[in-house]
């Protein structure tokens, strides 16, 4: 019988990591395996108490020192990309050969690494498995929550292309971020509550006081959308500019999509050409996104709504109806959950090879959270 895997825990208080941490109690996975929760600011305190989780070290290690970093088999980080620069290459040097696991961006895309995420790319995974890699990466949460939606498609080989609009939610940007929009709200409300108390008023009054509060927002509350207000606006703009007139946020649609897939030149494999404008909404945790496609051939759309339908068990495929749109293909409806809805499906008018869809997904579960702790599953499995 094998030992258990020594597994290390670091970003774990943080909003990916609490979310991650709920997932592995609820699922039992801190059972098979012998947990050091590390931290980078309160080490040498007790560690938390996690249900379902007897903790191997009862005391904080210290998230930087690679001496304790090297005793884990696994590593799991939710810390952030600057944790990733500062201490995963020394760890590497120093010649410990885990498995890390992480949330953040800054090894996706490296040759040596693979995006997880198993009921879309198991194959890869599991060829990848058997070459020795060793680091393992979540991927874009918009890529992800698609994926996980219309996935069949992709693994049947019936995209030529793909054009997506994104619909963003808060949480992309962090929990200072889903503070500021709900603050921003309130600030709305507040500024015209005596108008909207009053049935009489009118509303073009109310409108203007509440553009004029938007315009009005001082730098100091909006500093986490970079000066934009998110409350009752939008942003069309997501990361960093490429300098082409393309974000990172809609780069990432394509090249991450690709490598989920494992095409690219990283795989010998002909890429799917994919392109993406990225906004950010004033949603708190989901994603959405409205999807074109053109495909291969035409396929009946029958067929099609059942191969999404059963592609994974998450998925809740929506017939293209009104009410059951606005019942089931909401950020309401989704937030806190495992389900993939996707709907509106249905052939264009630029022919029947282009067909349309939308899906949605918690961009905290299956955008982040979810992909890390199955990964330790896989490597358990071994």
């Amino acid at each position: 019988m094998s030992l258990p895997l020594q597994v290390g825990l670091v970003g774990w208080r943080g909003m990916v990591g609490s979310v991650l941490m709920q997932r592995m109690s609820a699922e039992r996975d801190f059972d098979a395996i012998e947990t050091t929760f590390f931290s980078t600011s309160s080490a040498g305190i007790a560690a938390p108490k996690i249900d379902g989780c007897t903790v191997f070290n009862p005391i904080l290690k210290d998230g930087n020192d690679l001496t304790a970093l090297k005793a884990m088999d696994v590593i799991i980080t939710c810390q952030g990309g600057d944790y990733t620069k500062a201490v995963y290459a020394p760890l590497r040097a120093a010649g410990w050969n885990g498995h890390w696991i992480d949330a953040s961006k800054i090894l996706r895309m490296q040759d040596d690494s693979i995006i997880i995420l198993d009921p879309i790319n198991m194959p890869v995974i599991q060829t990848a498995l058997s070459k020795g890699v060793k680091d393992w990466i979540g991927g874009n949460c918009t890529v992800s929550c698609m994926l996980m939606g219309v996935g069949a498609l992709f693994k049947a080989g019936l995209v030529e292309w793909m054009q997506t609009s994104t619909y963003q939610a808060a949480s992309g940007g962090g929990a200072p971020n889903m503070r500021e929009l709900l603050t921003q709200y309130g600030s709305l409300y507040a500024e015209v509550k005596d108008l909207l108390d009053d049935p009489a008023s009118a509303i073009l009054e109310i409108d203007r006081k509440v553009t004029a509060k938007q315009r009005g927002f001082t730098p100091q509350e909006t500093q986490h959308f970079r000066g934009v207000p998110l409350g009752g606006n939008l942003i069309p703009w997501i990361d960093s500019d490429r300098g082409d007139g393309v974000s990172l946020e809609e780069w990432k649609g394509g090249a991450e999509t690709n490598k989920i897939m494992g095409w690219g030149k990283q795989f010998g494999h002909a890429e799917v050409p994919i392109d993406s404008t990225c906004v950010r909404v004033g949603s708190m945790r989901c994603h959405s996104q409205s999807l074109t496609f053109k495909l291969k051939k035409d396929v009946p759309l029958a067929d099609i709504e059942a191969m999404i339908a059963n592609d994974n068990e998450w998925v809740k495929f929506v017939p293209n109806e009104r009410e059951a749109t606005e019942k089931n293909l909401t950020a309401m409806n989704v937030a806190g959950t495992m389900d993939i809805p996707v709907g509106r499906v249905r052939k264009l008018a630029m022919g029947p090879q282009y067909l349309g869809a939308f899906t949605i997904g918690d961009q905290l579960l299956w955008g982040a959270a979810e992909p890390l702790r199955r990964m330790l599953r896989i490597i358990q499995a071994r």
